[in-house]
């Protein structure tokens, strides 16, 4: 009996030893002190803003504070690289747009593995790219502006936020795809780029919405062409998509999301999916978004890292291509 007891608790132990209990154990523990969320950019902007807002609901659900640290600098690469060298116990978590992952190493910037050291955990929005017309532009629609390009190539000129910025991807993309030879000009972020826009430096822009730009548009100063988005947006419903343009490479937009360390275990990973998307479904969250001229999205981690991939790919043969270096 004392043979067949022993025998039994060996059993056991072995069968404990094979089992994945310290990760169900962890995932039991966790959340075990504060959240920390790293921005990848400067206080204050729509990313930070939607950071917070979703920092405080998943403060609620997780009932543990979660803190925004803001990390900016290198086009996102620097929070994300505090991201991926963070440690995978589930309170260090990043929320960027996918760049600094699907753009970034594409050029040499990346200090961190985009695919062994940082995992996605959900999407939370996309911010739509606008292409702008200024008072320097010819009159009419998209077609025309690439039929000017045509006429006078070299003439036209197509500010973006800067060299190899998701702009200048979508810039490079539409050259190729449509023949034209439109000179870019590069700026050092969006401040400039706009207010050189308003004053007719230029014939075309493409930025992220916001009211802002959305303001400028109503009061008739920049005429808009085009929109990098998956649909139209509900604020300019007449104002189609690249890819109806026929251009769907170059219908890009800057997608936004939560980001883990990798090793973080999937038990926490499942719920943080979870959570996320739960504080996408609340109203309050969504109007806050929708107001911003971003557009919720969320859905699982598996979808979104299929998202990063294509994303990446694409990205790649156009820098490739098209010869873009970063500064």
């Amino acid at each position: 009996m004392q043979a067949f007891s022993r025998r039994r608790g060996l059993t056991l132990m072995s069968a404990l030893a094979a089992a994945p209990w310290p990760l169900a154990l962890h995932a039991q523990a966790w959340p075990a002190k504060p959240i920390r969320i790293v921005v990848a950019y400067p206080p204050g902007g729509v990313s930070d803003n939607v950071a917070r807002a979703l920092a405080e609901r998943l403060a609620g659900a997780l009932g543990t504070p979660v803190v925004v640290d803001n990390r900016a600098g290198a086009s996102g690469s620097i929070g994300m690289d505090a991201v991926a060298k963070a440690a995978p116990d589930g309170h260090t978590l990043g929320f960027a747009a996918i760049s600094p992952l699907a753009l970034n190493p594409h050029l040499g910037k990346s200090p961190f593995d985009p695919v062994k050291d940082i995992v996605p955990v959900a999407s939370v929005m996309y911010s739509p790219v606008l292409l702008l017309g200024t008072s320097a532009s010819p009159g009419g629609d998209f077609k025309a502006l690439l039929a000017a390009a045509r006429a006078k190539p070299g003439v036209v000129r197509w500010a973006t936020s800067g060299p190899a910025s998701l702009g200048h991807i979508m810039l490079e993309q539409l050259k190729g795809a449509a023949g034209v030879d439109i000179t870019h000009v590069p700026y050092k972020g969006g401040g400039q780029q706009l207010t050189d826009a308003l004053s007719g430096q230029f014939e075309v822009l493409s930025t992220n919405a916001g009211p802002a730009v959305v303001q400028h548009i109503q009061s008739g100063k920049l005429r808009p062409l085009a929109v990098g988005a998956p649909a139209r947006l509900d604020a300019l419903p007449n104002v189609p998509t690249l890819a109806e343009l026929g251009f769907a490479p170059a219908n890009l937009t800057s997608l936004f999301g939560v980001f883990a360390p990798a090793g973080v275990p999937q038990p926490v990973l499942e719920r943080l999916n979870g959570e996320i998307n739960k504080a996408l479904r609340a109203p309050e969250l969504r109007s806050r978004l929708i107001a911003s001229d971003n557009v919720p999205t969320g859905g699982s981690a598996a979808e979104f890292a299929r998202q990063i991939a294509q994303e990446s790919g694409n990205n790649a043969r156009i820098i490739r291509a098209a010869g873009i270096k970063a500064e």
